[in-house]
């Protein structure tokens, strides 16, 4: 029996043109994998693991809370070139990513082996830790992503970090941005994807780790 169809908030997924499953868990190293259906895959993957899958044309999705990425977000430096290197094997890879408790929220893009654009806000601390790339034309459109930390911030007036936070996303946003760039998975037909997915571990998961403590 399958869990919850689809995913959409509390979560972290890439989005890959025009690639299949198997392409993009290969360059994803997952083992120990598994052919699941959609509200099955998505639904552990929010748990544990990563689940890849096709549910709308031309765009590939791969979903994890936990592991996507594995042991590290995008507030951390090893992101930038975990992505670089995706995008260096499978060509246009965007990531998404929001947390409504931390207030964490993210989105970028890369193809072919260069990052074009990366912005993170984490509002828990009050900063915006990822600023690569200038602000597309669909976050100046929708009012978001559009300043990072820029030098001498640490003076700002009130007035200044009114304006500043104007700018900083919420977990909607994120789904906008989906949206423009790619496909928003909160609108997906989930009774459309009626192909399966392969569920698998990132290299640094074991499966003994399933049902133990994670970090």
């Amino acid at each position: 029996m399958g869990g919850v169809a689809g995913f959409s908030f509390k979560t972290s997924w890439l989005a890959v043109r025009n690639r299949t499953p198997g392409e993009v868990a290969d360059a994803l190293e997952l083992h120990d994998r598994e052919v699941l259906d959609w509200a099955t895959g998505t639904d552990r993957a929010y748990q544990h693991g990563v689940y890849v899958a096709a549910p709308v044309p031309g765009w590939t999705l791969a979903h994890g809370r936990l592991h996507m990425p594995s042991g590290f977000d995008a507030t951390e430096p090893p992101f930038p070139e975990w992505l670089r290197e995706l995008s260096r094997h499978l060509g246009e890879v965007q990531f998404f990513a929001n947390e409504r408790v931390p207030d964490y929220h993210a989105w970028a893009r890369a193809r072919d082996g260069e990052l074009s654009r990366a912005y993170c806000f984490n509002g828990e601390r009050g900063e915006v830790p990822l600023f690569v790339g200038a602000p597309t034309a669909d976050e100046i459109e929708l009012g978001i992503g559009l300043r990072g930390m820029e030098p001498g911030w640490e003076h700002w007036s009130d007035d200044e970090w009114t304006a500043w936070y104007e700018t900083t996303p919420s977990e909607s946003d994120v789904m906008a941005m989906a949206g423009r760039w790619s496909i928003d998975p909160s609108a997906i037909d989930d009774t459309t994807v009626t192909a399966g997915g392969i569920y698998g571990l990132p290299p640094s998961i074991s499966n003994t780790s399933r049902n133990g403590n994670l970090a």
